[in-house]
């Protein structure tokens, strides 16, 4: 991908075609297997389609939303959602591009053509890392350590990872900019309010990491320019948290709830054990001994690095690689949490070394610059069959028919009235069906559950039947009423019980 022989812009495209049909086999290869769940029928991961939905059908807008608001995923949802390739296509198609966006926060990352050696082939390896840990990920939990399939989703906070990376690579513009221009400082600032007004994860994932590395690095090197990007993260950090005040309405959880450092001790013990999990799976020795070698690999390119007085850009990426995990997994430990994707860092963060080690390496001699136009096209080649044979199998995955879910939206469709189901139940059905106000979301007692959901929908007052799956948890249904009562339709492994008119009341709303 480097060789002088081909013009800087065609290496560019090459590489990110290369990148493309990366990111096809990655989704196919996904939504093959058993973590299609995740990526086509999880509830969370729903929620784009479920606004996009509730938007095309001129619903009022009133959404009950987490700590996350999701909002470039919403918007890149939005807009791709407008192709008319249907709910499960525009899943696929997202994760597609959030993938490809991936590897151009890694393109930024691996630095200038200018100051940097071999940045393409560095940008390439440290997408390519992150692709092979994808791939060997099958798990259909949410809560699996299985991190780098998460990118492929929309509501596992794919564009915060890809802000994470970005910002690091924006860092190390900012050291590397001899002109002293201005635009990676604003970047900087940019990307971390943006980020932080939809989630405020970005930094603890990135802030905090970086502005510890900055700091470290710029007192040994008295660097100015670590301090300004210091500043730039900081401000662009608070201005991210100002914003999201007059959000507020939006935000039905703070998240202050998820933090607990007493139970610290619950912690490690629950992110051990999923590590336990995750070697005892598929593809589980070969990840995990993956991401413990590229963590010992950044480590090693920091001493390397650091030993050589390298370009301090270039050092902020490879301490980070490192840093990042460590810091984030020991933080999520430390404040009691429990759930997978809080430590995204082990996977997206180990990888950046990679990123930086074509600086480490010897120069290439001359046969083997002459060579690299022709490796360079024979591995383009290889990855663009791949890309074409994985199209196919994308395809039937997004088009396998779902009998069950098409006898619900068929009969909520033709019922004319309106329904309701809890969270993990009715979520898919109520994407599906042609007005997504027909399936209200309610817990066990029938209250309104406003979480991830249009409050609008509980204006309607009362529902006339329910949708219940192995999910659902049994119904406690107001007065003398059960389940006996209703007249049950079977649709596989869902049943729709009929209750008529008048119907059942809903209570009060509760998130």
């Amino acid at each position: 991908m480097e060789s002088r022989g081909m013009p800087r812009w065609a290496r560019e495209l090459t590489a990110a075609v290369v990148a493309l049909g990366v990111s096809l086999v990655v989704v196919s290869l996904v939504a093959g297997s058993a973590r299609a769940e995740l990526l086509f029928r999880d509830g969370d991961s729903l929620l784009t389609a479920l606004v996009a939905r509730s938007v095309a059908v001129g619903q009022p807008q009133d959404w009950a939303m987490s700590t996350v608001l999701f909002l470039p995923e919403l918007a890149v949802f939005g807009i791709l959602s407008l192709l008319g390739t249907g709910v499960a296509g525009t899943l696929a198609l997202n994760g597609v591009l959030n993938l490809l966006a991936l590897y151009g926060a890694f393109r930024v990352v691996s630095g200038s053509h200018a100051r940097a050696r071999a940045p393409i082939a560095g940008a390439l390896a440290a997408f390519g890392a992150f692709a092979l840990l994808a791939v060997l990920e099958s798990s259909p939990s949410r809560d699996a350590l299985e991190l780098a399939s998460l990118v492929a989703t929309t509501t596992y906070y794919s564009a915060t990872v890809i802000a994470a990376v970005a910002s690091v690579g924006l860092v190390r513009r900012v050291l590397d900019d001899d002109a002293r221009r201005s635009w990676p400082l604003w970047g900087v600032a940019g990307v971390a309010a943006a980020s932080v007004l939809s989630n405020p994860l970005f930094a603890a994932w990135a802030g905090v990491p970086l502005v510890g590395v900055l700091g470290v690095i710029g007192l040994r090197r008295r660097e100015p320019r670590a301090g300004w990007a210091i500043v730039a993260l900081a401000a662009g950090c608070a201005a991210g948290f100002l914003g999201r005040i007059p959000l507020a309405p939006l935000i039905a959880n703070t998240g202050a709830g998820y933090a607990d450092p007493a139970r610290w001790a619950e912690s490690l013990a629950y992110y051990g054990q999923l590590a336990a999990e995750r070697w005892g799976s598929s593809g589980g020795p070969a990840a995990t001994a993956l991401t413990l070698g590229l963590l010992s690999l950044g480590v090693a390119c920091t001493v390397v690095l650091a030993r050589r007085r390298a370009a301090a850009g270039v050092l902020v990426v490879a301490a980070v690689s490192w840093a990042m995990p460590l810091l984030v997994v020991g933080g999520a430990i430390a404040l009691g949490t429990h759930a997978a994707r809080y430590v995204q860092p082990l996977a997206f963060g180990t990888v950046l070394a990679l990123a930086v080690l074509p600086e480490l390496l010897p120069q290439p001699a001359g046969r083997a610059v002459r060579a690299a136009p022709l490796v360079a096209g024979i591995a383009s080649a290889l990855v663009v069959v791949g890309a074409l044979a994985s199209v196919p199998r994308l395809a039937h995955a997004v088009s396998h028919p779902d009998p069950d879910l098409a006898c619900v939206v068929d009969w909520v469709d033709a019922s004319g009235r309106t329904g309701a189901g809890q969270f993990w139940t009715v979520r898919l059905p109520k994407a599906r069906v042609s007005d997504p106000r027909t399936l209200v979301q309610v817990d066990h007692r029938l209250d309104g559950y406003a979480w991830l959901v249009d409050r609008d929908d509980f204006s309607v007052g009362r529902v006339t039947f329910l949708v219940l799956d192995a999910q659902s948890p049994a119904f406690d249904l107001p007065g003398a009423t059960t389940l006996d009562d209703a007249d049950l339709v079977s649709c596989g492994r869902y049943t729709i019980a009929d209750f008529g008119e008048p119907g059942l009341p809903l209570g009060p709303q509760r998130s």
